[in-house]
Formats: structure tokens, sequence, C-alpha cells
């Protein structure tokens, strides 16, 4: 990316008031042209009202209130149309709760050079995830082995959360029309950049488990993730054997 892109992080947000202002610090610290969109589901919690305060006093920061729990991939769509209606050139998704490290946005930014989309990976050399229970990380590499495996990706991060989009990827996959809710929205987001021909590159990240708050994870997303990832395997597979009798 050029100095004159402007860049635009994107950081979704319910009940994490123990977390916002740190976060929202070290992101206008690591990267001080960037500007920074909260987007709150209602936090009862106060999260949103936090954040407003700290949008008074710093211009790069900014706050979208909506006013229910809607899942992950919904305050994405929404903050996307945001930064893209404001005339973002690059919108990065964040974590709020410090998994993602504001500091190594500087290389995620740089990777933008020659790519259209640029994924932070926990699982390329030099990638790693800090204090995880065994069993999550066994989840998240075995999610990720799935989705290679069902739709024929090479990428060994398909479903982390850290990433950066020049804005002509957003432009063109109809993100908005992106079904799924949970982290399976950040495979679907990649599978259709790279079906439109997008330029896609992994740089290694550390990634942290949250010290304070609760983790959004759960059974309901981690089914979501198995089945639409395997929906679309199955329709991949179907187009492949069409494609053969075809020729």
């Amino acid at each position: 990316m050029t100095a004159s892109e402007q860049v635009l992080v994107v950081i979704p947000t319910y009940q994490e008031r123990d977390n916002i202002e740190e976060i929202l610090h070290r992101v206008t610290t690591a990267v001080p042209t960037a500007h920074v969109l909260v987007v709150d589901d209602g936090s009862p919690d106060g999260t949103g009202k936090i954040a407003d305060e700290m949008a008074a006093a710093d211009d790069r920061i900014d706050v979208l209130h909506r006013t229910a729990k809607n899942g992950l991939g919904a305050a994405y769509v929404a903050g996307f149309a945001w930064g893209l209606e404001h005339g973002y050139d690059v919108l990065v998704e964040m974590d709020a709760d410090g998994s993602h490290a504001p500091e190594q946005l500087p290389r995620l930014l740089e990777a933008l050079d020659g790519a259209d989309l640029v994924l932070g990976s926990r699982y390329v050399p030099g990638g790693s995830v800090v204090n995880w229970p065994r069993r999550r990380e066994v989840l998240s590499r075995g999610g990720n082995l799935y989705v290679r495996v069902a739709l024929g990706l090479t990428l060994r991060d398909a479903t982390g959360g850290y990433r950066a989009f020049h804005r002509r990827v957003l432009d063109r996959i109809d993100y908005a029309g992106v079904a799924s809710q949970g982290y399976c929205f950040q495979v679907d987001l990649v599978r259709r950049a790279l079906e439109a021909g997008f330029t896609v590159r992994e740089v290694p990240i550390t990634f942290v488990e949250r010290e304070r708050g609760e983790s959004k994870m759960s059974g309901d997303i981690v089914r979501e993730a198995f089945l639409l990832v395997g929906r679309w395997g199955l329709a991949r597979r179907r187009e492949q054997l069409r494609s053969a009798f075809s020729r």
C-alpha cells in the first residue's frame, strides 16, 4: 500500500469494557495515521459508552452502534459498508480482546504491496499461539485442515480474524451476501476473494489468548462452520465433476 492510502481498522465489540480502551490506545500508537471504527452490538456493560468518550477525544476514532448482538459477520459487514462509504482504501479486521497485537499491524499493511488481501497467520513459519488451551489449538488446526481439504485452499490459516483488505476486494466480492455469522465468515470471505482472482498472502502473527473477558466461541459457531464448509466443498466437487464430463 502507498503512504497516501487511508486505513480503517474495524473492531467489533460486545462486552469488552475491560479491553476497549487499551486496544484503541495500542492501535493508534502502532499506526498513528490509521483510523478505527468500533462496531458495538449494544454491549450492556458500557463498552460503547467508553468508545464514545474516546472518540470524542480523538478524531481518529469513530463508533458505530448497533442495537443487538447479531454476530461477528454482521458486525464486520456493517463496518465494511461504513468504511467504504467514507472512502477508506484499506480495511482491517481486528479483535477487541488483545489477541491480535496492534503492534503487528504494520507487518500486514506492508504485505499489501503486491497483494490484495493479507491474512495474519498463526500457522505459517514464524506464527504462533500463546496461552491457548490445547483443545482450542487442536480444534483450530483441525478446522483449517478441513477447510484446505474441502475447498482445495493452500492457505494455512483461513479461519483467522486478523487481516487487511484492499477496498477493491470488498468492492467486488459481495461481502454483504456472506450468510455465516460466526467465524466461518472469515473462510467465506477468503474463499470469495480467491475465486474472484485476487492475490492472498499470509504473514506470521503471534496470537495471544485474551486475559480479560469471555471468549465468544461456542458450539453453535463450530457446527455452523463445519456444515457450511462441507456444503461449499460438495458444491465445488460437483462443479469439478460437471466440468470433467462436459469436456
